[in-house]
């Protein structure tokens, strides 16, 4: 099993380079960062800071959309990291919630970020693409390599990931929705004449490493209003219960009450109160080493392949060291 580490771009920049300099200190092989121009710092400014002062890290965020930049602008600047520092990223894409959302501009359509994938990849490995009708490559490109991994959910969501894309971006790390939506994406493939192993499976969620449950449950419960974000999307595009989405994903959201994008991904977010220590142990890994590994061994026995951890929370350093002297010496590799 492979681990990542996940973190937001606030300033300053120098402490996002020095914490992804560390995880790759204690085995961590990706790094990746929220995308949200306006939330945030821009990462791809930052990516290349992390890139120079680490040796083998894979860069990428978690996750960029279609419509802040454009597929040829993306598809660039990724092309020039990898020229500048060896092949050493990969683009995590999804529809855009808080990008979009924060600009006043709904997600982008699944048809958009579909053709998207596409595109960005062959335009980031030098191969010709249509661009709004225009046949366009990126001629100085040589030797690149882009693996897109796609962020998804709901049931179409989860069948263009296994139709289009290099990997499956989850994020929670409940096992049993994780196996309903592994099986999803799989089957996919193999309707769409694709190896199913071949897609990178990565599940993404906060990690605390500590005795105070409760404690750590607070510093955690912004992830499960996250979440929730996409969660009421699928509610209102399939309706509760529909046999579409799984209950136990749904359900929670009931005593949901809007959403304030100005404290999205922090701790102490005033609008996940509704969400419930269940759904915080559910979807995140929380606990002594011992709790985290069981959890792992259980995600890896359903073929995960990369478990990505969120650091946003008071213990950052601890956790990503913590990580490197006891789980990723038992799991990694």
């Amino acid at each position: 099993m492979d681990f990542g580490v996940v973190l937001q771009t606030d300033p300053p920049a120098s402490a996002v380079v020095e914490l992804m300099s560390r995880a790759e200190r204690n085995g961590f092989r990706y790094g990746w960062t929220f995308d949200s121009s306006v939330l945030w710092e821009e990462p791809f400014v930052i990516y290349s800071r992390i890139l120079e002062h680490t040796e083998r890290l894979i860069v990428g965020p978690m996750v960029t959309n279609p419509s802040t930049r454009t597929p040829e602008v993306t598809a660039s600047t990724f092309a020039t990291l990898n020229e500048m520092f060896g092949n050493r990223t990969v683009c995590g894409i999804g529809r855009g919630d808080s990008a979009m959302r924060v600009a006043g501009r709904a997600p982008n359509t699944l048809a958009r970020l579909g053709e998207s994938i596409g595109v960005i990849r062959d335009l980031a490995e030098g191969r010709e693409a249509d661009v709004g009708g225009r046949r366009l490559r990126i001629p100085w490109v040589e030797n690149g390599r882009l693996p897109v991994w796609m962020a998804a959910y709901g049931p179409k969501a989860l069948a263009m990931t296994g139709r289009l894309a290099d990997g499956f971006i989850l994020q929670l790390a409940d096992p049993y929705l994780t196996e309903w939506m592994i099986k999803a994406v799989r089957r996919a493939a193999v309707d769409a004449g694709r190896d199913p192993a071949a897609i990178t499976i990565c599940v993404a969620a906060p990690a605390y490493v500590g005795d105070d449950l409760d404690h750590a449950r607070e510093q955690c419960r912004w992830f499960g209003g996250m979440v929730g974000n996409h969660v009421a999307d699928l509610v209102g595009r399939y309706g509760a219960h529909s046999g579409m989405v799984p209950d136990e994903l749904t359900d929670y959201i009931k005593a949901r009450d809007g959403y304030d994008y100005a404290h999205h991904g922090r701790t102490g977010n005033p609008d996940t109160a509704f969400v419930p220590d269940a759904i915080v142990d559910r979807f995140c890994l929380l606990g002594p080493p011992e709790a985290h590994l069981d959890k792992l061994r259980e995600l890896r026995a359903l073929g995960v392949d990369q478990f990505a951890l969120y650091a946003m929370h008071d213990a950052k350093e601890a956790t990503v060291d913590a990580y490197g002297a006891r789980i990723i010496p038992a799991l990694g590799g």
